[in-house]
């Protein structure tokens, strides 16, 4: 993997993760998403 293609990768894990810090408990409840799972739904959003 390139560089460039690992930095993008690395910028739009992070902002993933910042947008759904953001959300409060009862918005990522909405989503099926618990707070502890938040990177790993970023993580996984990198594969789409």
């Amino acid at each position: 993997m390139n560089i460039a293609r690992s930095f993008n990768n690395w910028r739009k894990y992070r902002q993933t993760v910042s947008e759904l810090d953001r959300m409060t408990s009862r918005e990522l409840q909405d989503l099926g998403i618990i707070r502890s799972d938040i990177r790993r739904v970023a993580r996984t959003s990198l594969s789409v």
